[in-house]
């Protein structure tokens, strides 16, 4: 069954995801908007003339009206984060143009499933579920999807081992208040601490071992990169599109993605990411790892600095 996504945002993030869609074969249409309908025409043409080395699939520019019988929605729409700006600072103004473009698209893809990348993430998905009308499982803010992967890729190259072996998750805001909960952490199956202890590895010399160094390295690789490039756009690509693609799949998947909170962990009214459920229908249910007295005094924290942050906001 061929699948349709719209894209709101025609950017170095927005069509970095409406290529790394074409190339993976993850939608039979595409539809790219943007206020700037030059460059959404543009980047559209360039990915399209690519398109007869790929599978299948028609993509283009278009209106609001085009969105008509999407199943994903993804906004990545919203002015970028500047070198030394934190995602906070966007607040409002990328709040302002969520409340300017929500009812024009919830008007044509009233069914679809909204997944959200632009930054502050967790608010813009906070405000989404509170003006939209469309029900919270099919809202999703990208959240820490890429965190935890930047955690996951750093803590592969620590211990020499394939990414996939790695289960660690950064929780919270995606942003200053994020935390990893290192007791849950494990590597194929052994827990992080006692991982080393028990490898037989010849002959192999591993680094010194950095809880705070892993954990720095994740907080700072977005501004990093940033100062070195001016804006990331590659790894959230294929982390959205991780998200697509379970969306299209047909088993649930448990990923670090921002949504409404109901008394998990003693937080309410606010989005964050914790361990939830995804599925073909959206956010289907959540895990929730065992944490700490120290990990649970963090996330509650990283909950109410978005909550002080959505106090100061014109929603």
């Amino acid at each position: 069954m061929s699948r349709k996504v719209t894209i709101i945002g025609a950017g170095s993030v927005g069509s970095t995801i409406a290529y790394t869609m074409a190339v993976n074969g993850l939608a039979g249409e595409v539809v790219m908007i943007d206020i700037n309908t030059s460059k959404a025409l543009g980047e559209a043409m360039d990915i399209r003339q690519g398109t007869p080395f790929c599978a299948p699939i028609q993509i283009y520019a278009g209106t609001y009206a085009d969105a008509a019988g999407s199943d994903v929605v993804i906004v990545t729409s919203g002015v970028a984060r500047k070198p030394g700006q934190t995602r906070i600072d966007l607040a409002q103004t990328n709040v302002n143009i969520i409340k300017s473009l929500t009812p024009e698209i919830v008007k044509y893809a009233p069914n679809a499933i909204y997944v959200f990348v632009a930054n502050p993430v967790d608010i813009l998905t906070y405000v989404f579920n509170k003006i939209s009308g469309i029900p919270e499982n099919r809202i999703i803010g990208s959240g820490t999807i890429l965190d935890t992967a930047r955690l996951r890729s750093r803590l592969a190259e620590y211990m020499s081992i394939s990414q996939k072996n790695v289960h660690a998750y950064v929780l919270g805001e995606h942003g200053d208040s994020s935390f990893v909960p290192w007791s849950c952490a494990q590597i194929a199956s052994v827990k992080l601490e006692d991982y080393r202890k028990g490898l037989n590895y010849r002959d192999h010399v591993y680094p010194e071992f950095s809880y705070d160094e892993i954990e720095q390295y994740m907080r700072t690789s977005g501004a990093k990169i940033i100062g070195r490039k001016g804006a990331t756009f590659y790894a959230i690509a294929i982390s959205v599109c991780h998200i697509v693609e379970v969306l299209f799949g047909s088993t649930n998947t448990v990923m670090t993605v921002s949504s409404m909170m109901h008394g998990e962990y003693g937080l309410d009214d606010v989005c964050l990411s914790i361990p939830f459920i995804v599925g073909p229908e959206g956010i289907c249910g959540n895990i929730l790892p065992p944490l700490t007295d120290e990990e649970l005094v963090k996330m509650r924290h990283s909950g109410d600095v978005l909550k002080g942050v959505i106090a100061q906001l014109d929603i």
